[in-house]
């Protein structure tokens, strides 16, 4: 079975993206990253890319009339590209229903905290309103409404009492750059079974430890 080839989706930095191209380098890893696309013409992360020897390319959305002519011209690169799963890394548009369909089961997302918990933005100020003792990452597969579709793996980040946002989410970030790589390991190495809205492993040669890391 060859590399699976993915395409990655970032606006800024793509710090996710970082941890990925990392794996992707590592021994035996399964997958490939096949292309880095950015609707930011400015965006660092395809500098980063290009350096590492990635293709690269800018679709700017400020181009197109609508969403649905952008999305169409982002599905007709990946496809050009020949992608078969799609990262999202930062990417800071909201994508069409018709996009998410046509990639269903084949594009994740990873967020900032233990999704169904703080949905949506500015996620770790409002884990801190809310006085919460813990919080995290998930990727998920992605899904029309807004961070739901089935989960793959979460990490728990506890929340200190002297945290701010920043340095919560310095934190969350380091445990993003662990499970991202893991759950494309996952996906890649045909181990990840979806049933309805809910995802599971397919067999227990990794640990649930792994999967949802232990609490530091």
């Amino acid at each position: 079975m060859g590399l699976l080839r993915v395409g990655i989706l970032i606006s800024g930095r793509g710090s996710n993206m970082q941890a990925l191209i990392a794996a992707c380098r590592t021994a035996g890893f399964p997958a490939e990253i096949a292309l880095v696309l950015s609707n930011n013409p400015a965006a660092p992360g395809l500098a980063t890319a290009a350096q590492a020897g990635i293709p690269t390319k800018v679709i700017d959305h400020r181009s197109y009339g609508d969403r649905a002519a952008f999305d169409a011209a982002i599905d007709e690169a990946l496809r050009q590209a020949g992608v078969e799963l799609v990262c999202l890394a930062g990417f800071m548009r909201l994508l069409t229903d018709g996009f998410v369909e046509a990639w269903r089961d084949q594009m994740i997302n990873i967020h900032p905290s233990l999704l169904p918990a703080f949905p949506g933005l500015r996620t770790h100020e409002r884990v801190l309103a809310a006085g919460a003792r813990f919080t995290g990452c998930t990727v998920h597969f992605v899904r029309p409404e807004m961070d739901t579709g089935p989960i793959i793996a979460q990490a728990v980040v506890p929340v200190r009492p002297d945290d701010t946002a920043d340095s919560l989410a310095a934190r969350v970030l380091e445990q993003e750059h662990k499970i991202y790589p893991l759950a494309l390991r996952l996906i890649a190495e045909g181990r990840v079974r979806i049933d309805g809205e809910k995802s599971s492993i397919v067999d227990d040669r990794v640990p649930e430890a792994v999967l949802i890391s232990p609490i530091a």
